[in-house]
C-alpha cells in the first residue's frame, strides 16, 4: 500500500478514503482481510495508534467487521458499499463544482462545461 500524505489532512482520514477507494473500486472485495494494525502501521511508517483509530472509524461506519481472533475484515453488505461510492462521489463533485465557480463558472456553464468533455472524450 502507498499512500503519499497531505499535511492539510488527518493521516487516519486519509487512510480511510484510501481504503474506502479499494473498496469501490473493487481492489478489495466484500470479506477479504485487511492488514493488521501492526502490519499498516509498519507498511506506512506510521503510528499503531493512528492505524487503530482509522479501524475504529472504519468499523464506526460498519464498512469493515472484526471477527474476534481472525482480524478485521470488508464488509459483505452491498448497500454500505453503495453507500461509501455514492458519499465519495459526491465529494468529488463539491470539489469540482467549487473549483469551477471559482472559475467564474456557474451552473448552466458548467453542465455545458462537463457535456463537451463527455462528448470529447467519447471522440477519442
Amino acid at each position: 500500500m502507498v499512500i503519499e500524505f497531505d499535511n492539510n489532512q488527518p493521516i487516519y482520514l486519509q487512510i480511510m478514503n484510501y481504503i474506502k477507494g479499494e473498496i469501490i473500486t473493487g481492489k478489495l472485495k466484500p470479506g477479504d482481510k485487511i492488514p493488521s494494525v501492526r502490519e499498516l502501521a509498519a507498511e506506512l511508517q506510521i503510528n499503531p495508534n493512528t492505524v487503530q483509530r482509522t479501524f475504529q472509524e472504519l468499523e464506526r461506519e460498519t464498512i469493515v467487521e472484526t471477527r474476534r481472533g481472525m482480524g478485521r475484515y470488508v464488509t459483505g453488505r452491498e448497500e454500505t458499499i453503495l453507500s461509501i461510492k455514492k458519499e465519495m462521489a459526491q465529494d468529488v463533485l463539491d470539489r469540482f463544482i467549487r473549483g469551477m465557480q471559482e472559475l467564474g463558472f456557474q451552473g448552466e456553464d458548467i453542465l455545458a462545461a462537463v457535456a463537451e468533455n463527455i462528448h470529447q472524450r467519447g471522440q477519442e
